[in-house]
């Protein structure tokens, strides 16, 4: 498959976005995550566990949850692309591996699941207008007790 210069341009600008949303949460920088949405973009984290809704709800939701973990990294991979002019589907593998307590032996969680996401093409880059998590694994390994 042949690819045009701005294809290749857009696949490495989405594979930034991608990477720039796993930052932000990680670094829990809200301001740089929620740049990286279109202001009227659905969120939907249900599968997981988490808030379903509009921005507004999804900033509050990652707010007030990911400061209760102690650590977490959210590890993308392997993105699927389908660009269409101004608009593209993406699917990417996201590996999740989250702290759940502290201490010498923390509890541990592994998150494994796909982010399904619709990606526009704005004056500001590419952004990100709805994704839904759909749900591969989780497993919890509590820690040892003394």
């Amino acid at each position: 498959m042949t690819m045009s210069i701005e294809e290749i341009s857009d696949r490495l600008e989405i594979q930034d976005l991608l990477i720039a949303y796993s930052y932000a949460l990680d670094f829990q920088d809200w301001d740089a995550m929620e740049a990286l949405f279109t202001p009227d973009a659905t969120v939907d984290y249900s599968e997981m566990g988490g808030s379903k809704g509009d921005l507004a709800t999804t900033m509050e939701f990652l707010r007030t949850t990911m400061p209760g973990f102690p650590a977490y990294q959210h590890l993308v991979a392997g993105s699927e692309i389908k660009i269409d002019g101004d608009v593209a589907h993406v699917r990417t593998m996201l590996h999740n591996p989250m702290i759940m307590s502290e201490g010498e032996q923390p509890d541990l969680m592994f998150c494994g699941l796909w982010y399904v996401d619709t990606l526009v093409r704005t004056p500001d880059g590419w952004r990100i207008k709805e994704r839904v998590e759909k749900k591969s694994y989780m497993r919890y390994f509590p820690g040892k007790k003394s």
